[in-house]
């Protein structure tokens, strides 16, 4: 297996923050995932784990990324949560477990919607570290992810439930493409072949 990159090389600290409509900011996270990834050591795999369900508008940003990033025809890294599989609150320690036992230490990109300001929406981040997946609905889940990118789909501070539930599907469908975007092209740089797998639970 070869990285183009150092490994333990990231240099990155502060985490990006940039809107899906500008067409620079795709470069700019497919740079930033390349960074990231230098964290990565040889052998050791990586697992794409987007969080969500299909049950709430706002909240299927993580299973629509999973979903395009299989249409795609991205199978050269581990994937867990899809439209169709999605991975959620009810089942997302039940994936955890799975993925422990499949992988030895893996390095895990956790994908997940998110509430922020009213300046922020539209905008996705990358950063280093993991995901509190629920912390805008007041649900205690374990936290997901060696890094992350997250999509800011909508106003958080009130009702938050009820927001996911009316947040605008354009704007979500949009990011997800973006995003699936930017995963894909950064494993094409990586030029990390990994065997796919279809180890996944229902949802």
């Amino acid at each position: 297996m070869h990285f183009p990159i150092k490994f333990g090389a990231s240099k990155i600290e502060e985490p990006l923050k940039v809107p899906y409509t500008d067409e620079q900011s795709k470069e700019r996270i497919i740079q930033h995932l390349l960074e990231y990834y230098a964290d990565a050591v040889p052998g050791q795999e990586i697992v794409i784990v987007c969080i969500g369900t299909d049950r709430s508008t706002g909240d299927s940003l993580g299973p629509l990324v999973g979903s395009k990033l299989l249409q795609m025809g991205l199978r050269d890294q581990h994937l867990f949560g899809t439209l169709d599989q999605p991975v959620h609150a009810m089942n997302l320690k039940e994936n955890i477990q799975r993925i422990q036992q499949l992988f030895q230490q893996p390095f895990i990109v956790a994908v997940d919607a998110c509430l922020g300001q009213s300046s922020s929406v539209g905008h996705i981040q990358v950063g280093r570290g993991p995901v509190k997946p629920g912390a805008g609905v007041n649900k205690d889940l374990p936290p997901v992810g060696d890094i992350h990118l997250t999509g800011i789909v909508n106003v958080g501070g009130f009702m938050e439930y009820f927001v996911l539930q009316n947040t605008r599907l354009s704007i979500v469908f949009h990011m997800a493409d973006v995003i699936a975007e930017c995963l894909y092209q950064a494993q094409l740089r990586l030029h990390r072949p990994i065997p796919a797998t279809a180890a996944r639970l229902d949802g």
